[in-house]
Parts: structure tokens; C-alpha cells; sequence
């Protein structure tokens, strides 16, 4: 009975391809290539690589997961913006004012301009996007830091990635 529930669900999506999409995307089609600048990094503490990372991870993700074709001279669209804050703060305090858990926050301000006329999408200003992961002070940073960093990336990617591309 539930296969016949899921296969039923399945069909209504293939007759009626218009009323449901898998991801939603929501590019102007007169947009049809992009250009990532080179993310500035900012962040004092962070470690050099962290901007040149991020901005190889979201060319990625825009070139797997959008119809967009990456070019370097006179884009339809661009991303640009800087790494602004990559820092270490103490969250979960325990009796005697030592620390259980601390947290790994990366925040960065984008732009996201539409170069085509009469195209939409293109964000007013910068956007400010951050997020965290969190790890036990018995941890040592330097240990789990490129996980750290890899598990925020995804997160921040996705919000931008739907900021940019699904209206959200």
C-alpha cells in the first residue's frame, strides 16, 4: 500500500512537472553565466586559506547546481564580498567560570549583482550571512578546524545559494 502511495505522488509530479520543483531554483532566464571575485578575507584570526576555500566552494556549488556557466569577463551575474569575522566565544560556562563548549563563528557580507538589463534578482546591498559549529573545550581548535570549517561552509552556502537563487 505505501508503494502505491509513493508511486501515485510520483506520477502527479511527472504529468504536472510545473507544480513542483525539486530545487526551487528561481533564476531570471535572461541570466545565463556567472562570476565569483575572489572573496576577501578580513577576519584577523582567520587562517589564510579560508577565503580562497570559500570562494572555490561557491563557484562550485552555483556550477553543479544551477544551469549558470562560469566566465571571468562580462557576467550576467557576480557574487562579491569579504570574510568579515572568524573568532572563538566561550558558550556554555560551568560552575568555577570555566568553559564546557565553545563556538566557531564565521560571518562574511556579499553582493549579488545582476549585470543584464531589465534582469532580476540582484540584492540591493550586502548581505550579512553567518553561522557557527559548536565543540567541547577539551577539543583542540587547530585539531578540528578544517571539519569546523567545512560543516559552516555547507551551511552558509546553502543560505546564500537560496538567498540568490530562491528568493528566500
Amino acid at each position: 500500500m505505501r508503494r502505491i502511495g509513493i508511486l501515485l505522488v510520483m506520477s502527479a509530479g511527472i504529468l504536472h512537472p510545473g507544480c513542483y520543483s525539486l530545487k526551487g531554483i528561481s533564476i531570471d532566464p535572461k541570466v545565463k553565466t556567472f562570476f565569483v571575485q575572489n572573496i576577501e578575507n578580513a577576519a584577523a584570526s582567520a587562517p589564510p586559506t579560508l577565503a580562497v576555500d570559500f570562494t572555490e566552494r561557491l563557484k562550485d556549488k552555483i556550477r553543479t547546481e544551477t544551469p549558470l556557466r562560469l566566465v571571468n569577463d562580462s557576467p550576467d551575474a557576480e557574487f562579491s564580498g569579504r570574510i568579515t569575522d572568524f573568532r572563538v566565544v566561550p558558550v556554555a560556562p560551568r560552575p568555577g567560570e570555566t568553559v564546557s563548549l565553545n563556538r566557531l563563528e564565521i560571518r562574511l557580507q556579499l553582493l549579488y549583482t545582476v549585470n543584464v538589463e531589465g534582469a532580476e534578482g540582484s540584492w540591493p546591498a550586502e548581505r550579512t550571512f553567518s553561522h557557527f559549529a559548536e565543540f567541547g573545550a577539551d577539543q583542540d581548535l587547530l585539531s578540528i578546524q578544517d571539519r569546523l570549517i567545512r560543516q559552516i561552509f555547507d551551511q552558509l552556502l546553502e543560505d546564500i545559494f537560496n538567498a540568490a537563487f530562491n528568493n528566500w
